[in-house]
Parts: structure tokens; C-alpha cells; sequence
């Protein structure tokens, strides 16, 4: 699908669907309940936790964009990620993740195994070894997350989904750093596509959402109703605003990808960057696979610097226009430390197995102009020079 197709679908999801009044942009439905036409008539929508009409429009342009079969939008990114575990597994499954996924998606695998719920087994998966290893125990489910946060490691979607399949088991692929513009896992043999929807999709800071999209109808309908049952599904003004982040999508993950590659030029240069990742970089592990497997290298970098704490301190207090937070994908840039904020449910000791160092700094680079930004980081070095 071109940037065209993409950019048409995102912003004509739903527009001139209003059948009372023709408003060209969709209304949004706060109302939590609807009326039965007559008894034992059970309308489409009968409550807002089971369905909305403004949630439906969110699903059906994130499943259209990811080439699913359909989806449920829930009230955060995690809380997609726990309807699919809660969905699908049991006491004797396992679930394999990556060692070094989101510090939040480590909490909810490692807590909830360790209540029973299911079994987790936390694999390098750049290690091909102890990848295979892993799949050949036959777990039900196994979790992907590429590139991955922080560290923007890549792991070969089709090459897992083969072997995942020849044991029979189910492949869930987090694509919140790409979006379906940059990257399509189900044609690469996933399962199911999970987003933090409050990042690229609305991109604009204002939305707590998650979207999981499945590749078959069966599993759209089981999701559903579980959707239901636990509770999961998203507000509909969270739903109102994503679709209008979805309408600027293509253009804002062009500028965004614009601003990413002048800054991760500059940073080649300074010599106070110890370690940089990006899957651009040519000499990143990961790079043949992402050059293969995406369309786009994504606009998130990690680098780390060569300093103590108090430098980092000194170079995080001297920034102006990045925003010390949590959270990414907005139009806002922002930098984050992995170690002290995101990962932070993470031990010491899976956070140094992970290769989460201690002035590992993430960004999230945003849609202001590159040259102020750039700006902004050289404030920063000039200011750690001097310590």
C-alpha cells in the first residue's frame, strides 16, 4: 500500500457517514447507553463498554491501515496488550517476550506469570540460539517487539512467524514505533498488531488508547467479547480525537522521520555520544532486516553518553525544547531516560541483561524545526563539556 493509499484511508475513515444531519466529519457519540427499538430487538449498540459508534470508526481505520480482518480499541496501550494475554491464555501456556521490551509490557508478563496466569519465558531474541530454543518449548504465544524500546534492536517477523508456525504457535507484533505506514506485520505471517494508539496514531499527547488488530475474523469476534467482558475498551472522545490524529498520519510520520535523520546526523559527530542506535545506522545488527522488513526506519533514537550521572544531569538541565517525559509519538519532541522512567519497573540486574545502561537517553523527536533542535541538543553538550 502506497503513502497515497494510506494517507486517503486515514483521512476518509468515516467522513460523510452521518446519515441524520450529512456532517462531513463523523460526530462524536458520548451517550454510554442506546434504546432497544422493542423488546427482544437488541440494536447494534446497546451499551458503550460493548460498542460505540465512534470507537467503530477508529477500529475499522487502524484495521484497514494494518490489512486486519478487524479491531478493539481499549482504554490504553497496555490495556490492549493485557486483553490479548487475558483472551488467550491459560495456567499451562507460555508466553515468550523479547528481555528487553517495554519496561511496562515486562511488568504486566512478569506479574501477572507470577500469579499463575500463565507461563513466561523472557528470551534474547537476537540471540538465534535461545530464540529457536524458546520456540521449540511450543508456547502459545510469542510477544515482538521491533524495533524495540529503547534499545531500537530489530528481530525478522517473517522468519519468527515460520517457526512459530510449524509449532503451532500465535505471533503478536508491538508496531506503536512504526505504524502500519512504516511497517505491516501480517504480511509478514503476525497474528495480531498492538498499538499504543496515544502515540503515533494520534500524535498529538492528548489521548490515552490502545488498538489490537487481529488478522482473522474469528479472532476480531473473540477479542470482542472479551473486549467487553473485562472492561478494556476506550472512552469515545479518546476515540473522537485518534481519528483526527489518524487524518495527518502520512504527512506527520514524513516530517517526523525528516527531523529524525538530521539529528542522528548530528549526533555522529559529537564525541560525547558513546554508543547511538538506529536501525538507519549501517552498522546496526538489526539493519539488513529493518532495511527488508520496514519502509521506514522510524524517527525514535537512543544514545548514550560518556559521562557520570552528574553529567547526564548537567545535559538533561541545559535542554529547552525537549521535554524531559515518558511517552512518544507526539508533535512535541521529548527525551527520556530509560533506566529512571520507562523502565523503571525493571530490577537493576534485567535492566543491565536488557543493555539498558545508566546514561542510556531515548528521543522521541517531534515536528519542530531540526535546526532549533539541533540547537538545543548542541546547548546540551556545551554544557556537559564544561563539567
Amino acid at each position: 500500500m502506497s503513502d497515497k493509499q494510506f494517507a486517503t484511508i486515514a483521512v476518509r475513515t468515516g467522513i460523510e457517514s452521518d446519515s441524520q444531519h450529512h456532517a462531513v466529519v463523523p460526530p462524536i457519540y458520548l451517550t454510554s447507553n442506546y434504546g432497544f427499538p422493542e423488546f427482544g430487538d437488541v440494536p447494534q449498540y446497546d451499551y458503550s463498554r460493548g460498542g460505540n459508534p465512534t470507537r467503530s470508526l477508529v477500529a475499522e481505520a487502524i484495521a484497514e491501515l494494518e490489512g486486519g480482518a478487524g479491531a478493539v480499541i481499549t482504554n490504553c496501550g497496555t490495556s490492549a496488550i493485557n486483553l490479548l494475554i487475558s483472551a488467550l491464555l491459560g495456567p499451562d501456556d507460555l508466553l515468550v517476550a523479547p528481555h528487553d521490551c517495554y519496561g511496562g509490557t515486562y511488568r504486566l508478563f512478569n506479574t501477572r506469570a507470577q500469579k499463575g496466569d500463565f507461563q513466561v519465558d523472557f528470551v534474547n531474541q537476537y540471540d538465534d540460539d535461545a530464540l529457536q530454543a524458546a520456540i521449540a518449548k511450543k508456547p502459545k504465544l510469542i510477544w515482538l517487539e521491533t524495533p524495540s524500546n529503547p534499545l531500537l534492536r530489530v528481530v525478522d517477523i517473517q522468519a519468527v512467524c515460520e517457526a512459530a508456525a510449524k509449532v503451532g504457535a500465535l505471533v503478536a507484533v508491538d508496531n506503536t514505533f512504526l505504524t502500519p505506514v512504516w511497517q505491516q506485520p501480517f504480511k509478514l505471517g503476525a497474528d495480531f498488531v498492538v498499538h499504543s494508539t496515544t502515540k503515533y496514531l494520534n500524535g498529538h499527547s492528548d489521548v490515552l488508547a490502545g488498538a489490537l488488530v487481529a488478522k482473522t475474523q474469528a479472532h476480531v469476534d473473540e477479542l470482542l467479547w472479551w473486549g467487553n467482558c473485562i472492561g478494556a475498551t476506550g472512552s469515545p472522545f479518546d476515540a473522537y480525537l485518534t481519528l483526527r490524529g489518524l487524518r495527518t498520519l502520512v504527512p506527520r510520520m514524513r516530517m517526523h522521520d525528516e527531523n529524525s535523520q538530521a539529528i542522528l546526523a548530528y549526533l555522529q559527530t559529537q564525541s560525547a555520544v558513546s554508543a547511538l542506535y538506529h536501525p538507519s545506522i549501517a552498522s546496526h545488527p538489526g539493519h539488513d532486516v529493518a532495511a527488508k522488513q520496514q519502509t521506514g526506519f522510524g524517527a525514535m533514537i537512543s544514545f548514550e553518553l560518556g559521562c557520570d550521572e552528574a553529567g547526564l544531569r548537567v545535559f538533561l538541565s541545559a535542554l529547552r525544547h525537549f521535554s524531559l517525559a515518558e511517552s512518544l509519538g507526539g508533535v512535541e519532541s521529548l527525551i527520556c531516560h530509560p533506566g529512571s522512567m520507562t523502565h523503571r519497573a525493571m530490577s537493576d540486574e534485567a535492566q543491565a541483561d536488557a543493555g539498558i545502561n545508566p546514561t542510556l537517553l531515548r528521543l522521541s523527536v517531534g515536528l519542530e524545526d531540526s535546526r532549533d533542535l539541533i540547537a538545543d541538543l548542541q546547548r546540551g553538550f556545551e554544557a556537559l563539556a564544561q563539567v
